[in-house]
């Protein structure tokens, strides 16, 4: 019988020690922390989103990076296959908006206790509060890895160590020291959905202030790198909040300070239909100031901002407003601009961009190109992807493929 040893016991780690016990193989898993799945429970703000309900062929244009990779794991192991795993054994799941999956109970917890079940259960070897210090190998072959309390001989370790992000969950970048003392190439690390500090102050005057169904864009030198729909919020660094999540992970490879985001605060309306309202608005209220009038398009505390892009006098009467002043507040609705001063620290971020280089892992199996018995899962590679459950699905497909072909 084949001896395969997992470091790491979060998700991807879980599922590969399911996937290889049940095609026969005596399995190790090994988790430095006192407990499994330690990320999960702090997922989906302690919900846990497992997957999204997507057709396959949909999954793949919410991953930001490397989707062809992910081709033959994710046909293997779909989010449909997800569902019918935990459904299977007995965890009740709920869809929510945006095809977005959860424990019906709403607690992440119920996700690992079925998760340490079926391991358990399949026999499973757990050994918690166990540190991979380094792997043992020769020129060719990974055969074993040396642990804080003594060595592991094995055919085969999956390296399931996670990411940098959350480094209290446990992910401290184990993986990439494994990867890289085989010679493998670790991508740049950067912070994934993670929120977007801004240049200057005027944006502290709206602190709190959560943005609906606005638009946000991020451009470099004119072209659009990330454009979408949705919520956001602004904060005491910049913004945050879903629609920024998903455009960090977007721009966190480019040159940061030559990325402008820019907010259309009123899709719904055309220029021409938003210009049309504020001449009625204006003819209405002759003697009032600039600034009272628009309240009734805008929280107050955006409002001095939107005039200070349109460089109109916020105590200026509606009445001297000028045609072209009007068409710069048009303009400022609808491309309310910011610089991007940096994004928020990685130990923020919810994922970890970057990772061991997928060039240097086969896609059908996760195992090493440079060492035989080596394989990798999860955050530890350079593959990451928006929110809504498509990055734990990633987890659970290519801890899965691991897992089956080691």
């Amino acid at each position: 019988m084949r001896k395969v040893v997992v470091v790491g016991g979060g998700a991807a780690g879980m599922f590969a020690a399911y996937a290889a016990v049940s095609s026969g193989k005596s399995v190790i898993l090994l988790e430095k922390n006192e407990k499994l799945g330690k990320k999960l429970y702090i997922t989906g703000k302690g919900r846990c989103n497992l997957t999204n309900d997507v057709p396959v062929n949909e999954f793949f244009s919410n991953v930001v990076s490397n989707p062809k990779f992910l081709y033959g794991c994710i046909n293997s192991f779909s989010p449909e296959d997800t569902i019918k795993f935990f459904t299977n054994n007995s965890l009740s799941l709920k869809t929510e908006r945006g095809n977005r999956v959860f424990p019906s109970s709403d607690k992440a917890s119920d996700v690992t206790k079925t998760l340490e079940k079926i391991l358990v259960n399949s026999g499973v070897d757990v050994r918690l509060n166990t540190s991979v210090v380094s792997l043992i190998y020769d020129e060719q072959t990974v055969l074993g890895v040396k642990t804080d309390k003594g060595e592991i001989i094995c055919d085969s370790v999956i390296v399931c160590c996670g990411g940098v992000s959350y480094p209290l969950t446990g992910s401290t970048g184990d993986g990439y020291k494994f990867a890289r003392s085989v010679g493998h190439n670790v991508i740049d690390l950067r912070p994934g959905l993670v929120g977007i500090e801004l240049n200057g102050n005027e944006f502290l005057d709206a602190q709190g202030v959560s943005l609906k169904n606005v638009t946000l864009t991020a451009k470099i030198n004119d072209k659009t790198v990330f454009s979408d729909f949705g919520e956001m919020l602004f904060t005491h660094f910049g913004v945050s909040g879903p629609l920024v999540l998903s455009c960090s992970s977007m721009i966190n490879r480019l040159q940061l300070k030559d990325v402008k985001l820019q907010i259309d605060l009123k899709p719904a309306l055309s220029y021409n239909v938003l210009d049309d309202r504020l001449i009625r608005e204006f003819k209405e209220n002759k003697s009032k100031e600039i600034q009272t009038v628009m309240r009734s398009l805008l929280p107050k505390s955006l409002i001095k901002m939107v005039l200070n892009q349109s460089k109109v006098n916020a105590y200026k009467g509606c009445s001297e407003i000028t045609q072209a002043e009007r068409a710069n507040i048009v303009d400022a609705l609808k491309r309310l601009e910011f610089s991007v001063k940096k994004l928020r620290p990685i130990d923020e971020a919810i994922i970890t961009s970057g990772g061991v280089c997928v060039k240097e892992i086969n896609p059908k199996t996760m195992e090493s190109k440079l060492k035989k018995g080596l394989y990798f899962a999860g955050e530890v590679l350079d593959v990451d992807a928006f929110t809504g459950g498509f990055n734990i699905q990633i987890a659970f497909s290519t801890g899965y493929a691991a897992g089956i072909n080691c």
